[in-house]
């Protein structure tokens, strides 16, 4: 079943069914259609006369009363029911399992007037096509910001709430979108799925994996508005504005020192706990940062 709606949420009115569908509803109370997602909204969509053809069974089609007609089974109220012969999903109605059916057999009817990008089902092209128009009817009571698909409106309603549904089984940590938990999963599992084209390196996430690319296409999309330094990643240009501001968020706990980075206060540290973690492969001796071990094998090494 859908999430219940969030309070306090604007939406639009969904697309009106047609009479003769408000009709066959309550000619068929028989039981409701097992759990649907987003992608099955398809199952409220326009009815297609279905009780209006005499014929045999479609393929894709299969009653549980061989014995009647099909298009009795779908007109009969309450009594039959129609199966999918791929995943054993039941449907009340004829026209509800044909567009099921479209998920098996990769049939996309519906096509985007302006990109030609094609669909399966007619809601999901009406969702597309708010891509184009950048229409979006769902809105926020909150802060008024407006999405385009009502699951964005019901994710950005967490945010007000606080409601954190999706929770991890290994550490209790919970999140507010399930692509989160499953970002946060891989910490767990140790799961690396994305790899690096290049160079075979693997990444926990598509955004880690997009900011590694860029070591080998050289883009650097952020720019400093003071010098107009480019870098391959955001962080860096915080870091690298803080030579404009004279910024130093990070202190020493011994000495007070002050950094512009963490990795500068990392490195002092051991100044004072005496850590030198870089060995050097040719004589052994240690040092605590990797440039000082650099400078060592340039000098000494080769």
């Amino acid at each position: 079943q859908e999430d219940p709606e969030p309070p306090h949420i604007k939406e639009e009115q969904e697309e009106l069914w047609t009479s003769q569908e408000a009709s066959n509803i309550i000619e068929f109370p028989s039981s409701p259609v097992p759990v649907k997602s987003e992608n099955d909204e398809e199952l409220q969509s326009s009815h297609d006369d279905d009780c209006k053809e005499t014929g045999g069974p479609q393929p894709g089609l299969i009653s549980e009363y061989t014995n009647v007609p099909v298009s009795d089974v779908t007109c009969n109220a309450g009594k039959k029911s129609f199966i999918c012969c791929e995943c054993g999903r039941k449907f009340g109605r004829k026209d509800s399992l044909r567009r099921h059916m479209r998920y098996h057999t990769g049939e996309k009817p519906y096509s985007c007037s302006v990109c030609g990008k094609r669909f399966s089902q007619r809601p999901n092209l009406i969702r597309h096509m708010r891509c184009h128009s950048g229409e979006k009817p769902f809105s926020c009571s909150f802060c008024d910001t407006s999405f385009a698909v009502r699951s964005a409106l019901v994710n950005h309603m967490r945010i007000h709430t606080g409601e954190k549904p999706f929770s991890c089984l290994y550490c209790e940590k919970s999140f507010t979108q399930k692509g989160g938990l499953k970002k946060h999963m891989t910490v767990h599992t140790g799961e690396k799925p994305y790899t690096c084209p290049v160079c075979k390196k693997n990444f926990r996430c598509s955004s880690e994996l997009e900011k590694h690319m860029r070591i080998h296409t050289g883009e650097k999309p952020f720019s400093c508005p003071v010098c107009e330094n480019r870098f391959s990643r955001r962080e860096s240009v915080i870091r690298h504005m803080r030579c404009h501001t004279g910024e130093k968020p990070y202190s020493c706990s011994f000495c007070l020192k002050r950094f512009r980075c963490n990795q500068y206060i990392v490195t002092h540290m051991r100044s004072h706990t005496g850590e030198k973690p870089f060995d050097c492969s040719s004589c052994g001796k240690s040092f605590c940062s990797k440039s000082k071990l650099t400078q060592h094998i340039r000098i000494y090494v080769h």
